[in-house]
């Protein structure tokens, strides 16, 4: 009965936020000024520009070393720009310390996913809205929020195991789970479909999709599998040796000699 209340109770605040504070489309609520990040002489990021505007749905690609995590790390404050400015809802967050980025709304996931193995999978949820919000919330609302970000990423039945026992799958739902519960603005994921199936890259597809239309929560997404990124977002970002080489909807980055060469190594069929 409780796991129920907490569902409806979040059920109704995100269609009270959704119809009395949509997202505005077409606003920026991200950008990267000239952003270069380099590790020695190594140049990571060259002068990388970027938006990323409310309500969207923007993937990230490019090769292996192109630069789109060191991009991720540069916005969640885990690496400061050698040069260049990041813009979040119109503040200067460059260098800020990455549990106060997380605390002014954007949350992110990792390549590598990292449960706190020996909690439960609820507890690492919890997490999330304890240590991750901008206001402290008690452990009940806490649990409640948790319970209904599980349901969300469809893994409730899961929330008293460790998550020592949960397959990749389940880690990485585990992991969007508890970034939601830190009640993000925006949203980074990190190859979320890196090593799933067909059939779980089409749920995990699903949920990006519902992240962005049932939560209100803009995405900004790196990905591997064309076939899932060309399928689901509005807009693509290409980097390649650390630098932006396109940007368009799917069908024009795919069809850009550019990104052929670089990556894709033929044009994408729609």
């Amino acid at each position: 009965m409780p796991h129920a209340l907490a569902v409806v109770k979040c059920w109704l605040r995100n269609i009270y936020l959704l119809r009395f504070f949509p997202p505005l489309q077409g606003r920026v609520m991200l950008e990267g000024r000239k952003v270069s990040k380099y590790f020695g002489g190594l140049g990571a990021l060259k002068n990388v520009d970027f938006t990323v505007r409310k309500g969207e749905l923007v993937g990230l690609i490019g090769p292996n070393g192109a630069g789109k995590t060191t991009l991720f790390n540069c916005i969640t404050g885990i690496y400061k720009p050698t040069s260049g400015r990041i813009i979040f809802e119109g503040k200067d967050i460059t260098g800020k310390k990455p549990h106060k980025i997380c605390r002014m709304g954007i949350a992110r996931t990792f390549q590598l996913v990292r449960p706190f193995l020996n909690m439960t999978v609820l507890d690492n949820v919890i997490c999330g809205a304890l240590f991750g919000r901008e206001k402290a919330v008690d452990m009940d609302e806490a649990r409640e929020d948790a319970l209904y970000y599980l349901d969300f990423v469809g893994i409730k039945e899961k929330k008293d195991m460790l998550a020592r026992s949960l397959n990749l799958v389940e880690r990485k739902f585990v992991e969007i789970a508890t970034a939601l519960n830190t009640q993000p603005k925006i949203v980074l994921l990190d190859e979320v479909v890196a090593g799933l199936n067909p059939s779980e890259t089409l749920r995990a597809m699903d949920m990006i999709r519902r992240i962005r239309d049932e939560l209100g929560v803009t995405v900004f997404w790196v990905e591997h599998v064309m076939k899932a990124v060309m399928g689901t977002v509005d807009r693509i970002i290409v980097l390649h040796h650390g630098e932006k080489i396109a940007e368009g909807t799917p069908e024009e980055v795919s069809k850009d000699p550019k990104v052929i060469e670089a990556y894709l190594g033929e044009k994408y069929m729609f």
